[in-house]
């Protein structure tokens, strides 16, 4: 009987590893790009390949879900590893380099006529013309 079960359950079990190793890389890729839902998603996923994987444990083949286990462990690793490289290489591409803001700053003329304009010592105003309130002001709300 034991035999029967293990001649069902070993394939069982392998494909369970592949299921969580095909999700390990999801969760990889989403931890890379930083998509949480993805990420939980995967993981969540994983979860069930695993336990299939344990089917082959019947059979004292261990193999399948250690590999399941591997696949996760690996995946937080390189998964935060690559994030934290494209968060380097998108920083790199949007920062100015300091000659140009230096040249920015050189060739832009100095107008005296804005900072004397008539409401320099007037409060600022946000675009809906609604004066900024103080701290110490309290605001009715229609009940």
């Amino acid at each position: 009987m034991t035999n029967t079960l293990a001649s069902f359950l070993v394939p069982i079990g392998i494909a369970g590893a592949v299921m969580a190793v095909v999700c390990a890389l999801i969760t990889t890729f989403a931890l890379a790009r930083g998509s949480a839902g993805l990420a939980g998603g995967g993981a969540g996923v994983w979860i069930v390949g695993a336990l299939l994987s344990l089917c082959a444990s019947f059979a004292m083949l261990w193999t399948p879900f250690l590999i399941a286990v591997g696949a996760l462990v690996a995946a937080f690793v390189v998964g935060a590893v690559l994030r934290r490289l494209f968060r380097g290489v998108t920083l790199t591409r949007t920062t100015v380099p300091a000659e140009t803001q230096v040249h920015a700053a050189v060739q832009e003329p100095a107008t005296p006529a804005a900072e004397a304009s008539p409401r320099a010592g007037a409060p600022r105003t946000p675009a809906r013309s609604i004066p900024a309130r103080a701290i110490t002001e309290t605001v009715r709300v229609a009940s």
